[in-house]
């Protein structure tokens, strides 16, 4: 693992960045990571729906000194298998995926693990399962998934926010002009994947991000 208690290093204005090569213009899972981690991403969550997990073993092995260089945290997405076998930071696990509870018996502290929520009542339900943080949304509109479902907006991420005591990273149609507001309703930080990994200079949209969570970050302690 790459930092000593992943769950506290959350708690900063942290930007993390999933990658989806349905949206990476032809670039590979390395080169959109080098450019996010150049920008200044804390976090990178390995993520492809079309790869086997053979196939993102692979990856993940080679994406993970990338990112412990650069002391970034190295989340998987949905396979607790690969995020063993790469020495993963983190855990992410989505609405279909193994239920929380039993990944936490399976995957233990200090080990990151995240869930997903749209709720207050899911929320919750996943801070008592053994979530150490939570992906929040979609807060705005999103085309990264065909099926997302309806924004939740930011009244409902405070909310979430507000209820539990975990942190939460608000996700979905975020961008440097927008994730200002994620911040100020509450959220630790923000979860990327069409802002960044789609954008024509993936160093410059995290770069972007960087710099409006930063500002708002100062602003909020003053």
């Amino acid at each position: 693992m790459n930092v000593e208690n992943p769950a506290r290093a959350l708690r900063r204005p942290s930007i993390h960045v999933l990658t989806d090569p349905r949206l990476a213009r032809g670039r590979s899972h390395e080169e959109i990571v080098r450019a996010a981690l150049a920008g200044g991403a804390d976090a990178i969550q390995l993520r492809d729906k079309d790869c086997g997990p053979a196939r993102l073993t692979q990856i993940g092995l080679a994406l993970a000194p990338l990112i412990r260089d650069a002391g970034a945290l190295f989340v998987v997405n949905d396979h607790l298998d690969v995020a063993r076998r790469v020495g993963a930071d983190g855990l992410h696990l989505g609405l279909s995926d193994l239920p929380i509870a039993e990944a936490r018996a399976l995957w233990p502290k200090p080990g990151l693990l995240g869930g997903s929520a749209r709720t207050v009542e899911r929320a919750l339900e996943l801070e008592a399962a053994g979530a150490d943080y939570l992906g929040v949304g979609p807060v705005f509109g999103t085309t990264t998934k065909r099926d997302a479902p309806k924004a939740i907006g930011l009244d409902t991420l405070a909310r979430i926010a507000a209820s539990v005591r975990i942190p939460i990273l608000g996700i979905g149609g975020i961008d440097a002009t927008n994730a200002a507001l994620v911040l100020v309703a509450g959220a630790s930080g923000v979860a990327v994947i069409s802002s960044v990994v789609g954008a024509a200079d993936p160093e410059a949209a995290t770069r972007a991000l960087r710099r409006a969570l930063d500002a708002t970050a100062a602003q909020l302690l003053e």
